[in-house]
């Protein structure tokens, strides 16, 4: 019997020839991962240990992220927490505020994940990894503490469910449609601690930034993990990136799958999470029209340099809705400088857009972003449940960079199709 991606990542990494899933298996990890919320407590416990060292400072990287720069003095002490540890650690990646990026833009663009990679991270939205073909997912702090101290971790090994695309993507469909969509089809819980393998014709065409993004909610559906297989736009991607050897591996012919779904994505429309779970989908077609206050264009989601391309496409020549406040976050420094050089940014000011420093600020309710009670936002976030922006009479909806493009034009949800754009294009 054959194994599935996953299963052969944690197979290795465990020193196994195979392993079936729910056998308990103890993993040496390549990359450790910890951030502004999450890594403080994760240092206190690994105080603890009474380890003095962590087992490999070039493979423990912890990137303030999520309150930085700093919004008020708690924000800045946590952040402290991880500069002294960083610095009494002599770790090789420090991380801070104008080199720092949104944790999951950021490592894969320093070159710090490849393929065969098995990477932890104490925030759920690591799986985001899983685009480059490896296997990555969420720790809880003290298991973060004892992978710093340990360079190991224990997993149950998951089933495997295979979501294969096929077809061409509608126009403006993205990525983000695609994941929002199968949420949408299984639930929040349909993949309940299970590894999403993503497959297709329409995958094998799909951009590393929709990668990313699919990878990432993951485990909006529950996910342990997402992956997809390595092809030549992964090794186009790590090609000037990655300065290490990596392994890839491929599921075998006769893997055993605990689901298999096949998804047409010429059917498929952009689409719109409405208010308070990501499976709670529509396409554009019947989301269309709610009044909105604020758009979010960002985070580990959809703050990479594709998405700012495709929001700054439809947003040239026009001006933001003036009942709508648009917010841009760029991704990593390496994003807003590439915007910068291409034009994007100076487009997305001219629209009316702020544009802020790389920061989680808003996804999570922390700053630069927050809701008044009764107001609605529109996000390229990955979560809209009750309160997550700010009051909890607020409501977020979740929809890729064009329609938060368009939306924030015309005060409502809507498809660039309205402002008579019918094919993406570029900035230029």
């Amino acid at each position: 019997m054959g194994m599935t991606l996953t299963e052969k990542i944690l197979a290795a990494h465990a020193g196994k020839e195979r392993v079936e899933p729910g056998e308990l298996v103890n993993c040496r990890v390549d990359l450790v991962l910890g951030n502004d919320i999450t890594a403080p407590v994760a240092i206190e416990e690994f105080s603890k240990i009474g380890v003095k060292e962590v087992f490999d400072r070039d493979r423990v990287v912890l990137v303030p992220d999520h309150f930085v720069p700093n919004k008020d003095i708690k924000s800045a002490e946590q952040a402290k927490v991880l500069r002294d540890f960083a610095r009494a650690q002599n770790l090789t990646y420090r991380f801070d505020v104008g080199t720092m990026g949104i944790e999951h833009c950021l490592l894969p663009e320093a070159g710090l994940v490849g393929p065969g990679d098995l990477v932890v991270g104490a925030d759920s939205h690591t799986c985001t990894y899983g685009a480059l073909g490896a296997f990555s997912t969420g720790v809880g702090s003290t298991d973060l503490a004892a992978a710093m101290a340990t360079g190991e971790v224990w997993f149950k090994v998951p089933q495997t469910s295979k979501f294969t695309y096929h077809g061409k993507l509608q126009p403006w469909v993205s990525g983000k449609d695609l994941i929002l969509y199968t949420i949408g089809e299984i639930g929040v819980d349909g993949a309940l601690y299970q590894s999403m393998e993503f497959s297709g014709e329409a995958i094998a065409r799909l951009s590393m930034d929709s990668r990313f993004t699919m990878a990432n909610m993951a485990i909006e559906a529950g996910a342990k993990n997402g992956i997809f297989p390595v092809d030549e736009i992964t090794e186009s991607y790590i090609a000037h990136r990655l300065k290490r050897s990596y392994k890839v591996y491929r599921p075998d012919p006769d893997a055993t799958y605990a689901a298999e779904y096949d998804f047409n994505v010429e059917e498929i429309e952009p689409q719109v999470a409405f208010p308070h779970l990501p499976e709670n989908t529509k396409g554009i077609s019947e989301a269309a029209g709610v009044v909105i206050d604020q758009v979010v264009i960002g985070s580990c989601t959809n703050g990479r340099l594709e998405d700012l391309r495709v929001a700054a496409s439809i947003l040239k020549g026009r001006k933001v809705h003036p009942e709508v406040r648009l917010i841009v976050i760029p991704g990593t420094q390496q994003i807003y400088l590439d915007a910068l050089k291409e034009g994007i940014i100076e487009v997305l000011i001219q629209a009316g857009a702020a544009v802020s420093t790389p920061t989680c600020g808003p996804c999570l309710g922390g700053h630069m972003g927050i809701l008044a009670k009764g107001e609605r936002a529109l996000a390229t976030t990955n979560r809209n449940f009750v309160g997550r922006m700010g009051h909890p009479e607020s409501e977020v909806y979740l929809a890729g960079p064009a329609i938060a493009a368009a939306s924030s034009v015309l005060g409502r949800i809507a498809s660039p199709v309205e402002l008579g754009l019918k094919e993406v294009s570029t900035v230029a």
